[in-house]
């Protein structure tokens, strides 16, 4: 019989049986490349994400100022419905890459853009800069992994795409009041180092003292148009990201040493992958968490002999959500990812049930 139900704690039974299994901070499999062809791919400039980044903000201003202007009248829908998008999907992917320090040649651009956007995220970026580390050494392995986003039954992933970004937009300002007061979770005090939390507390506190102004100020204009521009995005435009980003791992194997059983790749058309920052290439990303963004699509195309065939947008969520469905009663389903003909053997770890 089956297991019912995991525990995904950092500080659980899962993360001791973890170690003894060699999954933790263990070797993964990587598609070999030429050497110079990877340097190539790793190599940081700055012209691609000032560009980018320049008309990011443009946008942003342009679709502010149509919210602002039409402010009243149905007319601000839709500058607002892009404007959302924008600040509270496309943060995302700025706050990732730009904390792997990649999209930028000159360090403290990715360091601004980096604070930036942890907070338009609502994201401590202390907290989520160790975070995302242990994600990268121990991706989607129970019991080490924190970023695994649809745990094993995915009830709260469900909930959260029947109530949009109310349920999350919640979640994240209770964990920034609770970073304010000094409280850690067991889990975060697991990778974050004890001389971090000052720095974490300290950060949560500069973050909620700002969104504290922008209500004060829609308290003092008697309109909640200051929060629509700056506090609230993150609640009203998330449904992209949620869209975009819960198949990065969803659905797929956990407790396996390679990133092709457990990241998927999407192709998305142009205007997506702006907003996205190539992420969709995130089996791509995994594997070779160095290259910068803008190399992603050329990297792809270097190893997707070595990878499972990558589908589309409506493609991959009409492959998944039927899969989400049965996870909720039968926790041990997931997607077997086939590799193609010639392919390296998948390294598959001691953990796997079939």
């Amino acid at each position: 019989m089956g297991r019912v139900r995991r525990n995904y704690a950092l500080t659980g039974p899962e993360r001791e049986q973890a170690i003894a299994d060699g999954l933790a901070s263990a070797s993964w499999y990587q598609t070999p490349i030429d050497r110079k062809t990877l340097k190539q791919l790793m190599a940081r400039r700055n012209g691609p994400a000032l560009r980018d980044t320049a008309i990011w903000f443009a946008l942003l201003l342009a679709t502010g100022y149509g919210g602002v202007h039409f402010w009243g009248s149905w007319l601000a829908v839709p500058f607002f419905m892009a404007y959302g998008v924008l600040y509270g999907t496309s943060c995302d992917s700025r706050w990732h890459e730009s904390l792997h320090g990649t999209p930028f040649k000159t360090n403290w651009l990715n360091d601004a853009l980096y604070q930036l956007a942890s907070f338009m995220q609502l994201w401590n970026p202390v907290v989520w800069r160790w975070s995302h580390m242990r994600h990268h050494s121990d991706t989607a392995i129970v019991g080490r992994d924190r970023e695994i986003g649809t745990m094993r039954p995915p009830a709260m992933v469900m909930k959260a795409l029947v109530t949009g970004g109310t349920t999350l937009w919640l979640s994240y300002m209770r964990v920034l009041i609770s970073h304010a007061r000094g409280h850690f979770s067991p889990d975060e005090r697991d990778f974050v180092p004890a001389d971090q939390l000052p720095a974490a507390t300290q950060a949560a506190r500069v973050h909620l003292a700002i969104h504290a102004c922008v209500f004060a100020a829609c308290l003092w204009s008697g309109s909640i148009l200051p929060a629509m521009l700056i506090s609230l995005p993150r609640l009203y435009g998330i449904w992209l990201l949620m869209l975009l980003a819960l198949p990065q791992h969803a659905g797929l194997a956990e407790d396996v040493l390679d990133h092709r059983l457990n990241s998927r790749t999407m192709l998305l058309p142009l205007p997506l992958r702006f907003i996205y920052w190539n992420m969709n290439y995130h089996l791509e990303h995994h594997m070779f968490p160095m290259v910068p963004y803008h190399a992603l699509p050329a990297l792809h195309a270097c190893i997707r002999h070595d990878c499972p065939e990558p589908k589309g947008l409506i493609e991959t969520w009409w492959e998944l959500f039927p899969v989400l469905r049965r996870q909720l009663h039968d926790p041990d389903h997931w997607i077997d990812q086939q590799l193609p003909s010639g392919a390296g053997p998948a390294r598959i770890g001691p953990r796997l049930l079939h």
